[in-house]
């Protein structure tokens, strides 16, 4: 039984740590430095095994950043702007950040996701009959999400003035 209350013994080295880390989820390098600089290991060290994950495959930006922007985007939690905002506080460098953000785009349509976005946040919801409040707090709902505003208008519009003209065309045929 070991006394927890009692002097820990000296972190020397960080590649056990460093692999029970990857083993919940894929980090950035920034991150996974962080993580070991916060459990008290050398600088020198860290960069030592940070290389050694490297070689290994065990760290990618490209693929992490890939990874989460995909993520972020296919949950609806973020898009545009906002996955690259995400990604630079994960970490992950602006060139990499973008070429992921390219990929993740052609992986998922925009059109698409802030239309089921709308559907499963406010199915209900109709941009021609709703009150001003109510249109800016959807709209900006969508753009902390990094939806662009011309976007957004174009799918409030859409979606708010379909079920007006499918009852008037309706009306007229009977």
């Amino acid at each position: 039984m070991t006394n927890k209350s009692g002097p820990q013994p000296e972190r020397t080295d960080p590649w056990p740590t460093a692999l029970r880390i990857l083993t919940g989820r894929d980090y950035s390098q920034a991150e996974l430095s962080r993580r070991l600089l916060d459990k008290g290991f050398e600088p020198v060290l860290i960069d030592t095994v940070l290389q050694r994950c490297l070689e290994l495959g065990y760290l990618d930006d490209a693929r992490y950043a890939l990874n989460r922007a995909t993520s972020l985007m296919t949950r609806g939690r973020a898009v545009g702007q906002r996955v690259l905002a995400d990604l630079r506080q994960h970490g992950v460098d602006k060139e990499t950040a973008c070429q992921a953000l390219d990929k993740a785009r052609e992986i998922c349509d925009e059109d698409h996701l802030l239309s089921a976005l709308m559907e499963r946040r406010f199915p209900d919801f109709n941009y021609s009959s709703a009150s001003a409040k109510e249109r800016r707090r959807v709209v900006n709902f969508l753009q902390r999400r990094g939806f662009t505003i011309d976007r957004i208008m174009d799918q409030l519009t859409q979606k708010g003035f379909e079920p007006h003209d499918e009852n008037r065309h309706n009306k007229n045929r009977q």
